[in-house]
Formats: structure tokens, sequence, C-alpha cells
């Protein structure tokens, strides 16, 4: 379902980032990031330092971020592998943008459960807003994309926006979000009908007292274990 990233021209991409390198601040999180590692198991590090690379884009270019193929070839000799290396990492990985983005890329979850609940709801308000599949907005704002899973089943239909989670979507509530968005605000990720994480609708319907706290439920098992050895005693006799 995801569509084939529309990645710049090479020479316009090597003018812009041929000269990537941590600002001062993704330096001290690679320092951070490469001592996790032993020697010689530097290659290990891909994974968060290329997230770490797509965050520096994302914050120079006002977007979610993406990675351009000199910024992908710095983050290989950070590492001291060859260039394919990273590069396999990079496209294996959905969590990775290959080409640029809108500074809010909503990706859309289209697989069954979301489909079942909705995912067609969600995806009408994002074209009333302008949005089209695998393309940004005019304004730079918006970059949709459908993907696979994303892992919220329970509080289908669902979107990940940048970072977030917005879950239990109809087209109203989309449109709600997307609306915000373009505004300036950041919308409560998470349900967008106020349950809690994925309790039932209408909140929790066992073990209510851990809601807001802890609780010691011991006692009461042990009444009701009690309360059920007399029962079986008094059902066989």
């Amino acid at each position: 379902m995801a569509e084939a990233p529309t990645i710049p021209d090479e020479t316009e991409v090597r003018a812009r980032w041929g000269g990537f390198a941590w600002s001062d601040e993704s330096q001290r999180k690679a320092n951070e990031i490469l001592g996790r590692y032993p020697k010689g198991r530097e290659q290990s590090a891909s994974l968060p330092l290329l997230d770490l690379a797509q965050r520096q884009v994302g914050a120079e270019t006002d977007t979610q971020g993406w990675l351009p193929v000199p910024v992908i070839e710095f983050v290989a000799r950070q590492i001291g592998v060859p260039y394919m290396r990273v590069f396999e990492v990079a496209t294996f990985y959905t969590m990775f943008n290959l080409a640029p983005v809108g500074r809010y890329h909503v990706q859309v979850c289209g697989t069954t459960p979301c489909l079942l609940a909705g995912s067609d709801d969600v995806l009408a308000a994002c074209r009333s807003h302008g949005l089209a599949k695998g393309r940004t907005t005019a304004d730079g704002l918006f970059t949709l994309t459908e993907v696979e899973c994303l892992g919220a089943c329970a509080n289908a239909p669902m979107v990940q926006i940048n970072d977030d989670n917005y879950e239990d979507l109809d087209y109203a509530r989309t449109t709600a979000v997307l609306e915000a968005l373009a505004r300036g605000e950041r919308p409560a990720p998470g349900s967008t009908i106020g349950r809690r994480v994925s309790c039932p609708e209408g909140g929790p319907t066992s073990l209510r007292e851990m809601v807001d706290a802890n609780h010691d439920y011991r006692g009461q098992w042990g009444e009701v274990a009690v309360a059920d050895a007399v029962n079986r005693e008094a059902a066989s006799g």
C-alpha cells in the first residue's frame, strides 16, 4: 500500500546536504548512542543514528525529516561501515523517510482492523483537506501515506502523525486533528474519545481501583476464594 517516494534530483540533494554534519546537540546524542555499544560493534548504532540524523534534517527544514543519500553516507562513515549496510537499514524500516515530507507526516493505517472500523472515513477526511496519498500539500504542511498495521488495533481506526498516535477516529475527529495541527496546535495524542489507552469504551470494567493508583486486591481475592470453597462444599453436600 505504501507509495514509492519521489526523490529529488541527486545534484540538488548533494548541493544541499553534501556537507551534513552533526549539530552540537546531535553530536552529544551521537556520542551517547555510540557509547552503548562495544568497540567493533558500532554498526549496531545504525538505527538510532539514522533516527537522530532524520530528526536533525527535520529541525533544519521545519518538517518531519527525511534521509538524503549524503546524510546516510555520513552515518555510514560515523560507524565505519560501507554505505550499503546503512542504506539497507534505511530502506527496510518505514520509520525512515527516503524523500522529503511535510511538517506533519500523516500515516493512515489501512490494514483490516482499521479498514473494518472506518479507515476509509479517515482517508476521506484527509482528502477533503487537500491531502493525497504519496504527496505533500502545496503549503508543505502535510504528507499523506497509507501504511500497514501500526499496532493500535483495539482503538481502530488510527493514524500516526510524526511521533504521535491518534486513535478511535472517524471523519469528524480526523478533521478536528488536522485543523488543530494546521493552526499550529498539538492535539492530545491517544484516543480521541477519551478512553484510557486501550480500555473498553466507557471506562475499565475490571480492576477499576487501579485506574489512578496501585491497589492491593489480595484481601478481596482471599475473601472470594473462601466464598468459592464454601459454595463448592455446599453444592457437593
